[in-house]
């Protein structure tokens, strides 16, 4: 196991953090405008949302860098400026995080399907290495592939970010199929643990997609196919439409209350997706406390 990892764990399982794209719309972000340049434009505010987790208990916190690989900032006329993002964003949430928490920077999906010919392996290989790169010069201790539904993709993602020599977590999103247990493209919990695993993942998990119910299978699920530390970090419930606005209806104590079938299901990393926020973050960690005696 990684030595951070082993480290992190020897106090119990950790908490990590919540929402990001939500809080920086509830800070003044329109719907549409690109995150990740937000670093660049607006790095208080989006230091305001690291600290906010921080504050609540989270022991590890992510980066506004999501979207921040070359294809997906292309979209945006952005694609220059990948590593001035990226390493701003990894040096803004240090800067929030100070000796209260690691930084584990985040690396999405480029949004192009490998399978419809819309990007090559290659070029994935490349913007997942010239992000993760950067990230690591910007000072993240670990790098996490979230929301992956294309094992493929994932795979690439995974060991582009493993050359940087920091431990690495491997996500994907189950979504789709009757027992909502599928990716998109898809891929079983069992598959994904598989492959992630091969790639090279410290860490392999699942996060986004549904709320966190239905993430105690896929836990569980994943927990007997692998014997590699676990990173859930489910959705508040699934998004709806009110009065023009998109709400999620599941609260801080409702999420808290799955923590204890999370951790009997073999979860070390718990946190927060789409909906969450720092009250959600200190409603898991107060949990976490309270079934394991531990800070």
């Amino acid at each position: 196991m990684n030595s951070l990892i082993q480290h992190l764990l020897e106090s119990g399982p950790i908490t990590t953090d919540g929402a990001w794209g939500t809080q920086l719309q509830a800070l003044g972000m329109p719907i549409g405008e690109c995150p990740d340049a937000w670093n660049l434009t607006e790095p208080d505010r989006v230091e305001m949302v690291a600290r906010s987790y921080v504050q609540a208990g989270s022991q590890i916190i992510l980066t506004n860098t999501f979207g921040a690989s070359r294809v997906r900032l292309a979209e945006f006329g952005l694609a220059d400026q990948v590593a001035e993002i990226n390493r701003a964003g990894a040096e803004i949430s240090r800067r929030a995080a100070g000796d209260l928490a690691q930084v584990f920077a985040s690396i999405g999906p480029t949004g192009k399907m490998l399978m419809m010919g819309q990007v090559t392996e290659d070029e994935l290989r490349a913007a997942f290495a010239e992000q993760a790169q950067a990230l690591a010069e910007g000072g993240s201790q670990g790098l996490v592939i979230e929301t992956m539904s294309d094992p493929a993709e994932a795979k690439i993602a995974v060991a582009a970010a493993k050359t940087t020599g920091l431990p690495v977590v491997g996500c994907m999103t189950f979504d789709t199929g009757k027992e909502k247990d599928r990716t998109m493209m898809g891929t079983t919990p069992e598959q994904a643990a598989d492959a992630l695993a091969q790639a090279g993942a410290d860490v392999i998990g699942t996060n986004c997609g549904q709320g966190v119910e239905g993430f105690v299978r896929i836990c569980q699920r994943l927990r007997a196919q692998t014997g590699l530390p676990l990173w859930i970090k489910a959705n508040a419930g699934l998004p709806e439409m009110k009065d023009g606005k998109i709400v999620y209806n599941t609260t801080p104590d409702q999420f808290a209350t799955f923590v204890q079938a999370l951790l009997d299901a073999g979860a070390n990393f718990i946190g927060g997706c789409c909906g969450t926020s720092p009250a959600f973050i200190q409603a898991i960690r107060e949990k976490i406390q309270a079934l394991t005696g531990k800070n």
